[in-house]
């Protein structure tokens, strides 16, 4: 049986996860870009959030994992440690994978991405990338968001 108490600690974490998440796409992003000189400053700054918005993704899932136990089919408690798979695996990847992918072509480039011409291979690299990164933080806030809804749903109580 899966502690009502520990599902609660889990759905905690993962709605405090959620609105970090939420707060960063809808407010901290569109500010540094609407308010910095620069598209490379505004970057630099979102890039600098984002690294403990990944990590604390996974560390939630294993909060969800710890708390829902293995993932299974049954019931919303164990879907809900599917969906905190999906979070980890989208978030892991963007962050261990992807990031240093861009990293590395920003380190070649040595200047502003937008300086480069449109076609060039460089520039056309990191902007896939970069479109895989936010695709990574997508997918792991719509799992957050199952997980979340799947947790309520193995909370309430039984009639």
């Amino acid at each position: 049986m899966i502690s009502r108490g520990r599902l609660y600690v889990a759905a905690l974490a993962v709605a405090a996860w959620l609105g970090a998440a939420l707060i960063t796409v809808a407010v901290v992003t569109p500010a540094a870009f609407a308010v910095l000189p620069s598209g490379t400053l505004s970057g630099a700054l979102v890039g600098r959030v984002l690294p403990p918005l990944f990590i604390g993704a996974i560390v939630v899932s294993a909060i969800v994992l710890a708390a829902a136990g293995v993932p299974r089919m049954s019931g919303p408690g164990g879907q809900a440690s599917i969906a905190a798979v999906v979070v980890a695996a989208a978030s892991a990847i963007a962050q261990f994978v992807i990031t240093p992918k861009l990293d590395a072509i920003r380190a070649t480039i040595g200047g502003p991405v937008d300086a480069l011409m449109p076609g060039d291979p460089r520039r056309v690299a990191f902007g896939l990338l970069h479109g895989y990164n936010v695709g990574g933080l997508g997918l792991a806030m719509i799992g957050g968001l199952a997980c979340l809804v799947l947790l309520s749903l193995a909370i309430r109580p039984r009639s």
